[in-house]
């Protein structure tokens, strides 16, 4: 059995942008439709979180740093075989103040924490995921931490992702070459989960 750690945000929770506050059921989300395409001999564990970053701490959204939490995750989910890193779209917040440089850095860190926790065996294999983009209607999201500005921060994670994919040997995939927002300008639809479970999918198989 191939174990796989999905670790990410609220994409990977599968937040439906059609509903502020409810979830795409998991046979939509892309998490589960991994578990399918994948099939027997895979078990993709889902850990998303909403408003979950790579360093930061929202003190408005407590307990969202993921640099605090994975370590927790790789201890209770081990063995494993393969890490997912998908996450940076909230470390655009207008509160953080970070750049994007900045934003890659955080990612670095974590992909650091995976390479470097005490597994008893061999470390798994990470997988970095550059966040989708958002809407072209910023002004139009309801989320207020979430501006223009933070647009075009999103735009600029993939190549800093894929330098970093590049540098500790990590797969890397940017969802935003087969995902986009849905209504709320930051969640994935149906069509977007199903689009990037394929691309995840073809991946992994490459690499597991």
């Amino acid at each position: 059995m191939k174990n796989i750690l999905c670790f990410g945000d609220s994409n990977t929770f599968g937040a439906d942008p059609s509903c502020m506050g409810k979830r795409h059921p998991y046979s939509v989300r892309w998490t589960g439709r991994l578990q399918k395409e994948l099939g027997e001999g895979f078990y993709v564990i889902e850990e998303g979180l909403g408003g979950r970053t790579t360093v930061w701490d929202d003190p408005l959204d407590p307990n969202r740093s993921g640099l605090a939490f994975l370590p927790v995750a790789l201890q209770s989910h081990r063995p494993l075989d393969l890490v997912v890193l998908s996450l940076g779209t909230n470390d655009c917040k207008r509160m953080f103040c970070a750049s994007p440089q900045e934003i890659a850095i955080g990612m670095e860190k974590l992909v650091q924490t995976v390479q470097r926790f005490p597994f008893e065996n061999s470390s798994p294999q990470i997988l970095i995921v550059a966040p989708i983009l958002m809407g072209n209607s910023m002004k139009e999201c309801p989320f207020v931490s979430l501006d223009e500005e933070s647009a075009e921060k999103v735009k600029q994670l993939a190549p800093l992702y894929q330098d970093i994919a590049r540098r500790y040997k990590c797969a890397f995939v940017n969802a935003a070459a087969v995902a986009k927002p849905g209504c709320d300008q930051v969640h994935m639809d149906a069509d977007s989960h199903a689009s990037l479970s394929r691309k995840m999918a073809e991946v992994i198989r490459s690499i597991l």
